[in-house]
């Protein structure tokens, strides 16, 4: 009896003394995107399907483009009427820069019979009144041909604008993926309306996973960001090991969630933080962890 009696003494003095495995745990989460559509219109095609990949970059949709490929047929159209409606100065002037030419040498030719006594001074004054009522003329008609010239390039310029836009909004009509990864969730099918905003599937780069442990306050001075560590994927009836980059470490303390475990089952505040791993293919969203420091 005293034996049974000192066997189970040891026996809880054993388990008592029994460290963690871990320093702490978590389950693994990735970087999640949820693409909406950028404009508005019929969703002509849709190559998405839940669980399927995806690559950053490629086009996986196209919403109906033909309204904003004829709005930019039309703003073309007007840019080229206000090209057409610009001035040629040059030629619109040339005339009255011959007469102004005309009475400059007419205002010489009597400035010289004058100097000699051969003309009137009023046929001198005469001519100069005249060269400067050409002057003022061409002067003025100048500027009316320089304003109008701006007026119709400034609306030009408009209708570049304008057509960037459209192109800027033709491009926004097919959809592409932003990341990598595999597809979560897809919310619209081929055929549907889609409205600027509306989201259409949500994506998850899976290559590479964090694992979102909590940590108490005295296992802070432990760790330090880009810090190596081990991390424990539980598959259930196995555990494979897989080396982990810690990313990083909430500055503000929570109260421990119910699913984590800490190694100081007294600690009621804990710190968030993120390991980084490189996913093998087998470790899933939600999966459970363990992170090793040591």
């Amino acid at each position: 009896m005293k034996k049974n009696i000192l066997f189970a003494a040891l026996l809880l003095v054993a388990c008592g003394d029994k460290d963690n495995t871990f320093d702490a745990t978590g389950t693994f989460e990735a970087t999640e995107v949820t693409v909406s559509a950028e404009q508005t219109g019929k969703l002509l095609r849709f190559d998405v399907q839940e669980g399927g990949k995806v690559m950053a970059g490629a086009e996986v949709g196209c919403i109906d483009t033909v309204p904003l490929y004829l709005k930019a047929r039309q703003i073309g159209a007007v840019r080229m009427v206000y090209q057409a409606q610009k001035p040629n100065t040059a030629t619109q002037i040339a005339a009255l820069r011959q007469q102004v030419a005309k009475a400059q040498q007419e205002v010489d030719r009597y400035t010289q019979l004058v100097k000699d006594g051969a003309a009137n001074r009023k046929i001198l004054d005469d001519s100069r009144s005249q060269l400067l009522v050409l002057q003022r003329q061409l002067a003025a008609q100048s500027a009316t041909l320089g304003t109008s010239t701006r007026s119709l390039t400034a609306q030009m310029g408009t209708a570049d604008v304008e057509k960037l836009q459209v192109v800027d909004q033709l491009r926004k009509c097919h959809i592409v993926s932003p990341i990598s990864g595999f597809v979560l969730e897809k919310y619209a099918e081929p055929g549907e309306f889609a409205v600027i905003g509306k989201p259409l599937f949500k994506v998850a780069d899976t290559e590479r996973l964090f694992l979102r442990a909590y940590i108490t306050s005295r296992q802070l001075q432990q760790v330090r960001l880009g810090q190596r560590v081990t991390v424990f994927a539980d598959y259930g009836n196995e555990k494979r090991s897989y080396p982990g980059i810690i990313a990083w470490i909430a500055s503000k303390s929570e109260f421990t969630p119910k699913t984590i475990l800490t190694d100081d089952e007294r600690a009621d505040l804990v710190y968030a933080m993120k390991v980084a791993v490189k996913n093998d293919g087998k470790i899933k969203i939600g999966m459970y962890g363990e992170v090793n420091f040591r």
